[in-house]
């Protein structure tokens, strides 16, 4: 994995990994965006589903976590210029995005955003919008996810204030959670720890970003969408999922009933790979839901 920092116009700098172009002659470009609060490097759990089918992974670090830097303020759609100024230093035309977790609304920000460039979208367990119509946002979550993600829509001073107290809860996970990061996905272990090291400034700006605007409609996305959710998530409940499903006229779900949050990434993370290498071509999506794949 290549590792450079980019500096932008505004005088940023993003830091980025790239696993190059020596893999394949004509790699098929997924850019990878991380959770919350985790620094950018891409899953290499998925690496050798990846090695298969040609991709060159890119991603970067999200401003405030790792080497790049904070950006006050931001939304979920600032990404998307973050995002078109790393492909175009790294020569990248079309490409294909993936997200899990707070990822999740990043990539579809980059799909809604850059619609000459992203050609499909794929997120894994990610939030819906805030004042998404006819969604109880917070049904299903954990008692400390309601919690941090209700300190985040009081404010920055009652989020500050809660992370100041907040520990972990491991309740948020399920069974199947827990078991999937005690074997492959122990791999989260590698880009938490870099992500919180130096503060929970980037993930204060994470949750503020996900409660509000996020600064694009999910529904104007053209390009195909794949949302996988699991049905036992406490985190980011499947009902998030579905009402993306019912409103991205190009989105299909794929709902796994027996994973929570992190599993599912494991039951469906390869598949996802291989749906955005169908999708190369940029052919619209039938937006098929199927709810028991």
């Amino acid at each position: 994995m290549n590792e450079t920092d980019l500096e932008l116009p505004d005088g940023r700098t993003v830091h980025i990994y790239d696993s190059g172009t020596d893999r394949a002659a004509d790699p098929l470009v997924v850019f990878w965006h991380h959770g919350t609060p985790n620094i950018g490097a891409p899953p290499a759990p998925l690496f050798p589903a990846a090695d298969r089918l040609g991709v060159r992974w890119v991603s970067y670090d999200r401003p405030g976590y790792g080497r790049s830097t904070p950006l006050p303020g931001r939304s979920v759609a600032s990404v998307a210029a973050d995002v078109a100024a790393v492909t175009a230093a790294l020569g990248i035309g079309r490409f294909a995005v993936m997200g899990h977790s707070g990822g999740g609304p990043h990539a579809l920000a980059c799909a809604a955003l850059l619609p000459d460039r992203v050609f499909a979208a794929v997120s894994v367990a990610g939030l819906a919008p805030f004042d998404a119509d006819g969604l109880d946002w917070f049904a299903g979550m954990s008692d400390s996810g309601r919690a941090t993600l209700g300190a985040a829509a009081a404010g920055r001073a009652a989020k500050e204030a809660h992370e100041a107290d907040a520990t972990y809860d491991p309740e948020m996970f399920t069974p199947a959670d827990h078991a999937a990061l005690a074997g492959e996905w122990s791999w989260f272990g590698d880009v938490v720890g870099p992500a919180v090291a130096a503060g929970p400034g980037a993930l204060i700006d994470d949750d503020l970003a996900y409660v509000t605007p996020w600064g694009f409609d999910p529904a104007l996305i053209e390009a195909p969408v794949l949302l996988e959710h699991g049905g036992e998530d406490r985190i980011a409940p499947s009902t998030h999922g579905q009402w993306l499903a019912a409103h991205c006229p190009t989105a299909e779900l794929w709902l796994s009933p027996a994973d929570g949050h992190i599993s599912v990434l494991g039951t469906a993370g390869a598949e996802a790979l291989d749906w955005l290498s169908e999708h190369r071509s940029g052919r619209a999506s039938t937006g098929r839901t199927d709810p028991t794949r």
